[in-house]
């Protein structure tokens, strides 16, 4: 339950050693959210840092492709937090298209992470979340998925589907109480893509973190990072093939 002030006061975040989902939780925690969930495979996720801002740090056993275990996580979440303010899953692969097209069956275990553990988590998050009458399900999709390109369809192509899901999802949710935020963000310079060359309105992971942490503070549903990829990519959704084809990255 938000606290006395309307702020965020308990966070789950799916993804535990995420870097994105780490900063957006260490700021809501600096904005007074106090009690915390990092939910990572093996069970171990840096809460040390989060501990000594002051909030009361818990550690789960969370695997995106064991989609089975995904609700007992949800319920063993409520048990130590109690009602969830905002739920962030931020797991995923980033992967290699050539490897992919060697490789198929890696091809779509990844997809089954990116794609269908965010629908799993999703959906069991959505049923606590209503039942609760409020809270807020951060969907971490991006320009990847807008329109997919050539150079990383495998990877865009379940962004795509993750991005319809959380739509349609947060269709299913009006009037309940519950907010989907939808987080589009373009490159985004960190781990996950050390050795890559940045593409054009490239963002660090701070930039991205802060564009959450004000979306969620203002009620907004959807948030591009940066800004102006929302009105580039409504142009670039309906560039002919051709053109399309001949776009690098």
């Amino acid at each position: 339950m938000r606290n006395a002030l309307g702020s965020v006061d308990s966070v789950l975040l799916l993804g535990g050693r995420s870097e994105i989902g780490l900063a957006i939780v260490e700021r809501l925690v600096r904005n007074g959210a106090r009690k915390v969930m990092l939910a990572a495979r093996g069970g171990t996720a840096p809460a040390e840092r989060l501990r000594a801002l002051g909030a009361e740090v818990h550690v789960a056993e969370f695997d995106a492709a064991r989609p089975e275990t995904h609700p007992a996580l949800i319920d063993e979440a409520v048990a130590r937090l109690g009602d969830l303010d905002v739920v962030i899953p931020a797991f995923g692969v980033l992967g290699d298209q050539a490897r992919y097209e060697e490789d198929p069956v890696a091809a779509a275990r990844d997809v089954a992470v990116n794609f269908g553990g965010h629908v799993s988590v999703g959906l069991a998050a959505a049923r606590r979340l209503r039942e609760q009458g409020h809270g807020t399900l951060v969907v971490l999709s991006s320009v990847a998925g807008v329109r997919v390109r050539k150079a990383n369809f495998v990877y865009g192509s379940a962004k795509a589907g993750l991005d319809g899901f959380a739509r349609g999802l947060a269709d299913s949710l009006h009037g309940t109480g519950v907010r989907v935020l939808i987080v589009r963000p373009g490159f985004v310079i960190g781990r996950m893509t050390q050795g890559m060359t940045p593409a054009p309105f490239s963002v660090t992971v701070d930039t991205v973190a802060d564009a959450v942490v004000g979306a969620i503070a203002s009620g907004r549903r959807t948030v591009w990072v940066p800004a102006v990829l929302g009105p580039i990519f409504t142009v670039m959704r309906h560039l002919p093939g051709w053109a399309w084809r001949r776009l690098p990255r």
